[in-house]
């Protein structure tokens, strides 16, 4: 008897369908999984063997033939041990019984019959919608992740026992109770750390807005414990809530990586990631690992922060490979198994040192040749540079400043007047494909970053006696348009341009001016 069992892959945040078709005949007793499969697939059919000796169930010795189909995509993971089992207990035990023929089957299986977490149910049942088919069949753990999947018929089991009700007759699916969807969303977002905690540092802070309000890559330079970590934690909590649709996007993400907290149907905070400078250029861009093509720290970033501490101690090649992601918001790896892409739609939050001790200038506590100085500095590259869209000075902390009982200006604060700047975008935004005025274009820009004569000649004298390159003259629209919107102002001043150029001194001292070699 052959039967046919729905079930889904996953290719990178991408969930494709599969289809399970198994054969069972008279012969020498014998059992094979075709289909371009992996070694984890192929030993789904142990799992399921033992499983069903552990639930006092006996497979007869017969000839099977199991084929997952399409035959020319390669099939990885543990998606289908629920699948497989079904079409096994079909073709031999059940031919009359329950139509599969709308729902897809995904779960693995343990030896004792329990039917276990997989990543990326979202993906995977998304994927089943895609096809057309009515509802899946999953683990009791993943119910709540495949519900944010809308109009799918979602059954959760959690034992092989559960399975064998559910396969025994026409009326069974009928019989099993559906679950409710639990709440996904909060109401309002809450952090432990708020920007109420920081002392002193009112540029860093006004630098932290700016960089929130037009969705900004930002950079904090300045002495050891001057404060920068303290406000680069603190930008999520002063970032717009995120969306229905950025939810999705961010679990998606963190489901497919395994890192969904248990039993939890939405990532629902903006993501903060903060990786070590040690971190290898796969870890932080994306790339192979035992478990597939895995997103990379600017993917598990996304809609969030992504913060390097101590950026000039990265790897060359990891911080160079940032190039294309933080101008195109997104990661495409290309590997034998195929093309995978990726999001990477977060801001890019970095910090560092004067120098390699922490304390230059002050040369009462900075033993650092200048050679050793410039070595650090040169760390960052210009074109890394370039791409950062506003780069402060993190002062050192006044006594009376550390010692003040008096609270600063809070993140709830801030995140009112972020989330009026970034209305005015998503009105002015609204017939694009762009949200906030750091991804505006030369097309956008020319639109709506356009001057008076006054403020064309002065960030053209600007442009001449600083050598700006296009990407930073781009940079100090965007910023300026930023500022603008913060003051609700409808036209860009000098006001806002002269802010905006103030927040690019760093590229002038580490690199002296001049367009990028």
């Amino acid at each position: 008897m052959l039967s046919k069992i729905h079930s889904a892959g996953l290719s990178g945040l991408e969930g494709y369908h599969v289809s399970v078709e198994v054969d069972e005949g008279d012969g020498l007793p014998r059992s094979v999984i075709v289909g371009n499969v992996s070694p984890s697939v192929r030993e789904a059919l142990e799992r399921c063997q033992v499983a069903l000796k552990n639930s006092s169930v006996f497979l007869p010795p017969k000839r099977l033939t199991i084929n997952l189909a399409p035959a020319d995509r390669r099939k990885d993971g543990t998606f289908f041990d629920l699948a497989i089992l079904s079409g096994v207990l079909k073709a031999i035990y059940m031919p009359a019984g329950a139509d599969t023929d709308q729902y897809g089957f995904i779960g693995e299986i343990g030896l004792d019959g329990e039917i276990r977490h997989v990543n990326g149910i979202l993906s995977l049942v998304s994927a089943l919608k895609e096809e057309g088919l009515r509802g899946a069949i999953v683990p009791q753990a993943d119910v709540q992740e495949a519900l944010v999947v809308e109009n799918m018929d979602i059954i959760g089991i959690s034992h092989v026992t559960d399975l064998f009700k559910l396969l025994r007759s026409e009326d069974a699916f009928n019989m099993f109770d559906r679950p409710i969807p639990e709440k996904s969303l909060q109401d309002e977002q809450t952090y432990e750390a708020d920007f109420s905690d920081v002392h002193g540092q009112s540029f860093g802070i006004r630098a932290a807005l700016i960089a929130a309000a037009g969705g900004h890559n930002l950079l904090l330079s300045g002495v050891a414990g001057s404060g920068k970590t303290m406000i680069a934690k603190r930008i999520p909590s002063i970032l717009p809530p995120l969306t229905r649709e950025e939810n999705i996007e961010v679990t998606r993400v963190y489901s497919a990586s395994g890192l969904l907290p248990k039993g939890q149907a939405l990532y629902n905070r903006r993501p903060f990631r903060t990786p070590h400078h040690t971190i290898t250029t796969p870890a932080l861009i994306g790339g192979s690992s035992p478990q597939g093509i895995m997103p990379g720290e600017i993917a598990l970033a996304t809609r969030g922060v992504l913060f390097l501490d101590e950026i000039p101690l990265f790897s060359r090649f990891a911080i160079e490979a940032l190039r294309e992601p933080m101008e195109e918001k997104r990661v495409v790896i290309n590997r034998l198994q195929g093309s995978f892409t990726y999001p990477a739609d977060c801001m890019v939050v970095a910090a560092m040192n004067p120098c390699p001790c922490g304390y230059y200038p002050d040369r009462n506590r900075c033993h650092c040749t200048e050679a050793e100085i410039r070595a650090y500095q040169k760390g960052i590259s210009r074109p890394i540079l370039e791409r950062i869209d506003l780069c402060v000075e993190a002062s050192p902390v006044r006594f009376e400043e550390a010692v003040s009982l008096e609270k600063g200006i809070s993140s709830r604060e801030l995140r009112e007047k972020v989330q009026d700047a970034r209305e005015i975008q998503k009105i002015r935004f609204k017939n694009t494909d762009i949200m906030t005025n750091a991804e505006m274009r030369i097309r956008h820009i020319h639109t709506f970053c356009k001057l008076g004569s006054r403020e064309e000649e002065f960030i053209g004298d600007v442009f001449r006696l600083r050598g700006l390159s296009m990407r930073s003259y781009h940079k100090i629209l965007k910023v300026a348009r930023t500022i603008a919107d913060l003051e609700h102002a409808e036209k860009i001043n000098i006001s806002h341009l002269s802010e905006a150029v103030s927040y690019r001194g760093l590229e002038d001292r580490l690199f002296g001016g001049g367009d990028m070699a």
